[in-house]
């Protein structure tokens, strides 16, 4: 009754926004609402639940969407994107644009946490895609799916530095083992995959495109790309000092600080008020007018993703997860598979790949324990699983529709079929390494 009850809610969702116009926004508050009376949340529990849903997901995300946000609208309409999109399609070719947007999104994906890279790397993908003609979702999606695999897949990332913890793992084996299944998961979900997208209808977000501007207006290629890959470099800069500089000692607060994401957007949109719009001779209001228009044009992004953290934790204080975990449990197969299956039957159905890594932790590690199972490949089976069909219920299945501007059908066909082909690739490495192993 619980997996029908959940599936008629999404169902719900999905006929609120497609046939019935809804905003997604308002039909995430009135599923959320029915959910929890559904599934039989206390009364006094429900409006308590929508509402940390709604803060705990905006609190992470807030920060990084919005100042992303400027920071990508300044790098368009200053010409930085026109001038990276120049030199980075001389270098690869329009034929290997889609290797070259792989390639970027798995350097990148390795030291920034997903929301990050998405919201820092969109405006580049648009800059690429309107100079030449360019189909959006095939030329994006292999530079998301990069991000996506290194998110699920690689330490230090949250949630497989956790499962590292948990299963008693070794974090060099898991991360050394993580490469070796990304790189195939990444080709056949990137370019293999969206090189079947190239006519899906696409029109990205305005607030990252820009008129074209002649040569000699344009910021040097120099000043384009270091501002542009700042908030990278600051991040891996701080990570690589924290090693240097452990808790304990003297300059680690300060470090811990520069390393927080939001200081770090912080500090690379101050520099980029400066060298790209300031210094390219635009004045104060001028650029503070880009910001302004920046948020207007993400408000309603703000908002949809808001709506699925209230949902995403309805769903978790009905304690929907560990229901379906235990029915699991009992099935009687290879420990790594159903690892696998478990993470993902709760991503489904709470949406949150965290969520349903650590709650498989503890359904899981018995059954692994008493099989001996390798536990560096029980991180990457679990991990693998926690990305599976990402749907309605995710906050990046709005993020990737929202910016791409697709249909939610559209987002299905794309998006999540991609998930999906990662977490069944790397299932089928964990598999392969195994046997090997």
């Amino acid at each position: 009754m619980t997996f029908l009850i959940i599936i008629g809610c999404i169902a719900g969702l999905i006929l609120l926004i497609s046939v019935a116009k809804v905003h997604p926004f308002l039909a995430f508050l009135l599923v959320s609402l029915v959910a929890g009376l559904l599934l039989g949340l206390p009364l006094d529990k429900i409006a308590g639940s929508i509402e940390k849903g709604i803060g705990d997901i905006l609190s992470s995300l807030v920060i990084l969407i919005t100042l992303g946000a400027m920071f990508g609208k300044l790098v368009a309409v200053s010409g930085a994107a026109q001038r990276i999109a120049a030199v980075i399609v001389n270098a690869a070719g329009k034929k290997n644009i889609q290797w070259a947007m792989m390639t970027i999104g798995f350097i990148i994906g390795i030291s920034l946490f997903y929301g990050i890279g998405f919201v820092l790397m969109v405006p580049l993908i648009f800059s690429v895609v309107y100079k030449y003609k360019l189909p959006a979702v095939a030329i994006g999606l292999p530079m998301l799916a990069a991000l996506s695999v290194t998110h699920g897949f690689l330490p230090p990332h949250p949630s497989p530095s956790a499962l590292v913890t948990q299963f008693h793992a070794n974090m060099g084996l898991t991360l050394f083992y993580g490469m070796i299944l990304a790189i195939p998961a990444i080709i056949i979900a990137g370019p293999v995959f969206s090189s079947t997208l190239k006519n899906m209808p696409s029109q990205p977000l305005k607030a990252f495109v820009a008129d074209e501007l002649p040569e000699d207006q344009l910021p040097s290629s120099f000043n384009s790309f270091f501002t542009a890959v700042l908030p990278v470099l600051l991040l891996m800069g701080t990570t690589v000092a924290a090693f240097a500089f452990p808790v304990g000692t003297r300059w680690h607060p300060l470090i811990a600080l520069l390393a927080a994401p939001s200081i770090v957007l912080i500090i690379s949109i101050t520099y980029a008020t400066f060298s790209l719009g300031i210094f390219q001779g635009k004045s104060m209001p001028q650029v503070m007018g880009f910001y302004v228009d920046a948020v207007k044009d993400i408000a309603s992004i703000l908002l949809i993703i808001a709506g699925s953290g209230a949902l995403k934790q309805v769903l978790t204080d009905t304690g929907v997860n560990n229901q379906f975990a235990s029915l699991l449990q009992n099935l009687h197969m290879q420990p790594l598979i159903l690892g696998w299956l478990i993470a993902a039957i709760i991503r489904v159905c709470v949406g949150s790949a965290t969520v349903a890594g650590l709650t498989t932790v503890g359904i899981i590690l018995p059954i692994m324990a008493a099989s001996h199972t390798n536990p560096n490949l029980m991180v990457l089976a679990v991990g693998a699983g926690s990305l599976a069909f990402s749907h309605v219920n995710d906050s990046g299945f709005w993020l990737f529709k929202e910016y791409f501007n697709l249909s939610v059908k559209n987002t299905f066909l794309s998006w999540s079929v991609m998930e999906s082909i990662v977490a069944f690739v790397g299932l089928a490495g964990v598999l392969i390494l195994n046997s090997i192993l």
